[in-house]
């Protein structure tokens, strides 16, 4: 455990302590909103089908708009556009709770979901573009640089643990209103913290050569190309959100089956818990085993892990099982992320890493909601058969691409000049 502190401790070193806590908080609302927004509308219309259109609207919005922003910031610097981003995604959060409170009819809240979905800021892909870059900027090797991607999946999953517990509180104790309208302030107020660190000058927007360095045909910068093992990567991520989606639609059919539905949500957490203790767990990982192979074990760790699920009947062995799949999850996230931080273009790092997450909100919901009407039909061994089957679908996209080595150079930072050593001084202070 020692080179562990040892390693987390250098990654802290890149950006100062502040700015994981920020990207955290920043970060928690993405979590908090997918559920917030459908228990608000359900109680406010008294219609679980409005609740699930608005729901899947915002999902829609977060997967397709989720590259775009990214490719914004790869363009124009992350501090403009999270600082729009963050500022669009707080009103339009606050605008839905509005709506729902006033009975507003559904399309208007459907079209209000869409946007605080599409409007999401993305700071957790943008906060692992910018650990890259000072890891980068600082000469790292490539374990720290995996420490650090190990550490913003942790903080990823702890977020998709603690948000969903947050509206359920709010939800119990309150009313859902009362959680978006937490996650609408810390939208504003952690976002726009996150964008003004002094860090964000890190990741320096790609620009083309000067006009004297190009001949007429190269006068336009030419695009840049993506390797295509990265698709194979974001199918990869795709069908671990379905995992997911399945995975929560079986645990809330058998806890209901077995009359105990509050635990539904406890379960959950604790498969999310063990996953992030997980995440952390891999800077003990030899760096004489390649990202590659960690992809292949992973995939056959969710396959192994996941087939007990099709034989629970009981509370006891529900939450065995899921904890232990748990282990598997991270793994696959963390090392898919720093697999495309090996392969993309400098100029599309964080159009990549956003594309990334938007496939597992993506696979999430699709897979949701076709195991959930499994499970109505099958039962929850049914739902659980999908996430077994996404499992085997991972190893197949795993065994079939050849991830190999980085194509192009590291991620392109700006020389150490006056700005980036005031930033060093203030993050390290």
């Amino acid at each position: 455990m020692t080179a562990v502190t040892t390693t987390y401790r250098r990654v802290l070193a890149l950006s100062g302590p502040l700015l994981p806590v920020v990207s955290f908080l920043g970060r928690l609302p993405t979590a908090m909103c997918q559920l917030g927004s459908v228990l608000l509308v359900a109680e406010t219309s008294g219609s679980l089908t409005t609740a699930g259109l608005v729901g899947g609207a915002l999902a829609a919005g977060q997967t397709v708009a989720g590259p775009l922003i990214g490719r914004l910031a790869d363009r124009h610097g992350q501090r403009p556009v999270v600082l729009i981003a963050c500022w669009v995604n707080a009103l339009a959060v606050a605008a839905l709770v509005a709506a729902a409170l006033a009975r507003t009819a559904t399309p208007p809240l459907a079209l209000l979901g869409l946007l605080a979905g599409a409007s999401v800021p993305q700071i957790g892909p943008l906060a692992r573009t910018r650990l890259v870059a000072l890891a980068h900027r600082a000469r790292a090797d490539d374990r720290l640089v995996s420490a650090a991607l190990s550490l913003e999946g942790t903080l990823d999953e702890v977020s998709f643990v603690l948000g969903p517990a947050l509206v359920g509180l709010a939800a119990t104790l309150v009313h859902p209103a009362v959680a978006l309208g937490l996650a609408a302030v810390l939208l504003a107020v952690c976002g726009s913290a996150f964008a003004l660190h002094p860090t964000a000058v890190a990741v320096r927007p790609v620009v083309a050569r000067p006009a004297a360095d190009r001949s007429p045909r190269t006068a336009r910068p030419a695009r840049t190309r993506m390797p295509r093992a990265v698709h194979a990567m974001r199918v990869s991520m795709a069908l671990q959100g379905a995992m997911f989606g399945a995975c929560q639609a079986g645990i809330t059919a058998l806890t209901e089956r077995l009359h105990q539905p509050a635990q539904a949500g406890l379960v959950y957490a604790a498969m999310g818990v063990m996953s992030a203790v997980a995440g952390l767990s891999l800077a003990l990982v030899p760096a004489r085993i390649g990202l590659p192979a960690r992809w292949r074990a992973a995939a056959v760790a969710l396959i192994v892990l996941s087939v007990p699920l099709l034989f629970v009947r009981s509370m006891g062995a529900l939450y065995l099982v899921v904890v232990v799949l748990g282990v598997a999850f991270a793994p696959h996230l963390i090392t898919l992320f720093g697999l495309t931080e090996r392969l993309v273009p400098a100029a599309r790092l964080a159009e990549s890493m956003a594309f990334l997450t938007s496939a597992v909100v993506g696979g999430q919901a699709v897979a949701l909601a076709l195991s959930g009407r499994l499970a109505d039909m099958y039962g929850p061994s049914a739902a659980f058969a999908v996430a077994v089957g996404a499992a085997v679908l991972v190893l197949v996209v795993a065994l079939t691409t050849r991830a190999g080595h980085r194509p192009t150079a590291p991620l392109s930072v700006s020389p150490a000049g006056p700005e980036e050593a005031a930033a060093d001084r203030a993050q390290t202070s």
